[in-house]
């Protein structure tokens, strides 16, 4: 059964790769490469002994994507990653993130809704609930308004799904809203490579710690949380990449309760900054250099899920510890820089 995985050389896109392959799917890659490198290929393949058909061009040309699903007319299932992600960049440039996220997904979705059957996952995000008014976050928190054009573009696409699964009943699709993707495979072979400075966490705590950074900003630590620092739900990606094959599962073999569903994937625990870094500083034996610094604007104080729902209806729940997920990644940076 042929998958078409979009973005799948990224982080998370290359870890469900793995995970679809190893779960006997035959798959295809469509990357542009522009935050990620056809190195990825090798990393697979290494996992899962069988390299993916994979092709690279942009989402953004419609004729391209086109002429791609008339040559895989036996494509049954589509996980989209593709999408420009940096909450930072996206406010500095709206119109590239609108045109990136939005309208390489109508193109996808006019292919799908002119398919007999079709299967969609589609990347989102928390960022869709902002500052939730209650905690943990279930999937029936309120949308607040977006704090990025970033978010925005998640919350419009979902929108833009839901209303096409309205009226194409031939289409079935399911919203994966993420919290905090972090480590990386446990063999080392693929992980997090950020290009340029790593916008997330994680990633600058190892580059610190390996000495590509100099320091660690931790940015407030005046919040109402337990040590003053904001509050997340970090969820290794290995377990995130399962979710996304658990879920492709449940819309093959039509087990899905209507034609559009959402789910939250997380480990239904929130860690705040300095317990992240602590835990680091224990699993890799190293002491890390960080100051605390202002605020960031955009910054919510706390977020973390209720998986209630996707344990139970997708049977799926997160297994790995902070702990795991920080080794991992330790081991990842270590292989990357040596």
């Amino acid at each position: 059964m042929k998958i078409l995985v979009t973005g799948g050389l990224g982080f998370i896109g290359s870890h469900t790769v793995v995970e679809l392959q190893n779960g006997g799917f035959e798959v295809v890659i469509i990357d542009n490469c522009s935050n990620s490198t056809p190195e990825v290929l090798k990393g697979i393949t290494k996992v899962t002994g069988k390299e993916p058909i994979f092709e690279q061009f942009d989402l953004r040309e419609k004729e391209n994507v086109q002429d791609f699903f008339k040559r895989h007319d036996d494509i049954e299932g589509v996980i989209h990653f593709a999408a420009s992600k940096a909450v930072g960049e996206s406010v500095e440039k709206p119109l590239l993130y609108y045109e990136n996220n939005i309208a390489t997904l109508v193109y996808i979705l006019q292919q799908l809704s002119a398919k007999s059957s079709s299967n969609f996952i589609f990347s989102s995000s928390c960022t869709v609930y902002g500052q939730a008014d209650e905690l943990p976050i279930t999937e029936n928190a309120p949308v607040k308004p977006a704090e990025s054009p970033y978010g925005n573009t998640k919350q419009i696409g979902e929108e833009i799904i839901r209303d096409t699964c309205k009226v194409t009943p031939n289409l079935s699709a399911i919203s994966l809203r993420y919290f905090n993707p972090v480590g990386a495979h446990p063999t080392a072979e693929i992980g997090e490579l950020p290009i340029g400075v790593p916008q997330n966490l994680v990633p600058f705590i190892t580059q610190t710690a390996i000495g590509l950074r100099e320091q660690l900003s931790v940015f407030g630590d005046n919040y109402p949380t337990s040590d003053g620092t904001c509050i997340r739900d970090y969820i290794h990606v290995v377990d995130l990449a399962k979710a996304h094959v658990v879920a492709l599962k449940r819309l093959l073999e039509k087990k899905n309760t209507s034609n559009y569903e959402v789910f939250n994937v997380g480990t239904g625990k929130g860690s705040t900054v300095l317990e992240v870094i602590q835990s680091f500083e224990k699993v890799s034996e190293q002491k890390l250099n960080y100051k605390v610094v202002g605020r960031r604007e955009g910054d919510i104080t706390a977020a973390y899920a209720d998986t209630t729902k996707a344990n139970n209806e997708l049977g799926w729940k997160a297994k790995s510890s902070l702990d795991d997920s920080l080794s991992s990644a330790w081991k990842w940076e270590q292989k990357v820089r040596s």
